[in-house]
């Protein structure tokens, strides 16, 4: 299976510095509308027999934008593809927030880490050997690539993953699962 995994473009709490997490919506910013559109753009002759994406809003609106160029594809919205949940940390600036003092409610790298590899699994069991759009979170993605590179959950702090960045993804039957592009951004350029 052949997925292309998205990230939403810029917010407003993004350029705020705000952190959003899986239970705020946040909306995309003007620049994000514009990132939106160069990722529909650069995505337009992909052909994809599936896509799904968050469905907060952020991600609704990235995917909107891509789907102007794939009319005949339903988006499937799900909740399995929200950010990682920060607890009491999501509406709260960058500096506001203390690390070292986590919030019990922040859902935990290996449990964000064990729904996308959930939600992998079963779409890979529905769409075997067919080309997957999915549009997500930072975070979500970070979780999901440290899987498929065999890393400890630790290395998802140093997979970067900016603004409608693409990265292409091959699940394979035999687990040896490999990324063929990461974290690209040329269509912003």
């Amino acid at each position: 299976m052949k997925i292309f995994l998205t990230r939403h473009g810029e917010t407003i709490g993004n350029k705020e510095r705000i952190h959003e997490g899986g239970r705020r919506h946040g909306k995309l910013s003007e620049l994000g509308l514009e990132q939106a559109k160069k990722l529909g753009l650069r995505l337009k002759d992909e052909k994809f027999d599936h896509v799904y994406s968050s469905d907060l809003r952020r991600a609704k609106q990235t995917a909107r934008e891509i789907m102007k160029f794939h009319p005949k594809i339903k988006i499937k919205f799900t909740k399995e593809l929200r950010e990682i949940d920060l607890g009491s940390f999501s509406g709260k600036h960058f500096d506001k927030v203390d690390w070292n003092k986590s919030p019990k409610n922040l859902e935990k790298k290996e449990d964000a880490q064990a729904r996308a590899i959930k939600f992998i699994d079963r779409i890979y069991k529905k769409h075997k050997n067919q080309s997957i759009l999915i549009i997500a979170h930072a975070y979500f993605n970070k979780a999901l690539l440290s899987w498929v590179q065999r890393k400890d959950i630790s290395a998802m702090k140093d997979i970067e993953q900016k603004n409608t960045c693409v990265n292409i993804i091959e699940i394979r039957e035999d687990k040896k699962h490999r990324i063929h592009l990461l974290n690209c951004i040329k269509h912003l350029e």
